[in-house]
């Protein structure tokens, strides 16, 4: 069995936002709600300043926080290392959302669109999978890859500074750009072995 992760280039990433537009459309996430965001930070003193933009997902941990304190039992792990959350479980405690260090998970909590009270076409046929009153988060595209397709951020991001694989297969191109080019998770220190990995800007 695969365990799936993603490898983000930050000399790559140029925080064009495509990668938070994709998911929005992708996933038909609601107003406030985004499953995929790139910071933009900056380091040091003028005139010696850094510039990096640092996309932010679930990082689908190893040892997920979010599934240890879930106390219905919705958010869960798959064999693959996928950490998704059952919405007919979820009670919407919010629990999840405290304890995921990166901030990556979302209460549902509004049926309003982006035009308004009334939802356009689009909104009404995509906002039928989600549910008001529980937590959202980024699936890594389960359903596309069930398909055997990239997750839509990957496919669409315009540097190519995603990809996605078999962090088990010592083989994989994720693996190898993480020996060769010193991948790195964000808080290690907390030891929740994310299953996103960084490559120094």
């Amino acid at each position: 069995m695969a365990r799936y992760g993603m490898v983000i280039d930050l000399k790559k990433c140029i925080g064009c936002q495509t990668c938070t537009v994709t998911c929005e459309a992708e996933n038909y996430t609601r107003p406030g709600i985004f499953w995929n965001i790139v910071k933009d930070l900056e380091f040091g003193k003028y005139p010696l300043v850094n510039r990096v933009f640092l996309p932010i997902l679930c990082m689908h941990c190893e040892n997920p926080p979010c599934v240890e304190v879930c106390p219905s039992g919705a958010s869960y792990q798959r064999e693959d290392g996928i950490v998704l959350i059952d919405y007919d479980k979820c009670v919407g405690c919010k629990y999840c959302i405290e304890a995921c260090p990166y901030g990556a998970r979302y209460f549902n909590e509004d049926v309003a669109g982006y035009f308004g009270g009334e939802l356009s076409p689009n909104e009404e046929l995509g906002y039928q999978k989600h549910k008001v009153g529980v937590v959202e988060k980024c699936t890594f595209c389960v359903d596309r890859l069930e398909k055997g397709e990239e997750p839509a951020c990957v496919r669409t991001c315009i540097g190519k500074a995603r990809y996605f694989g078999d962090l088990d297969d010592p083989n994989s191109e994720v693996s190898r750009l993480i020996v060769l080019k010193h991948g790195f998770q964000l808080q290690k220190e907390l030891g929740t072995d994310p299953s996103v990995y960084y490559l120094p800007p």
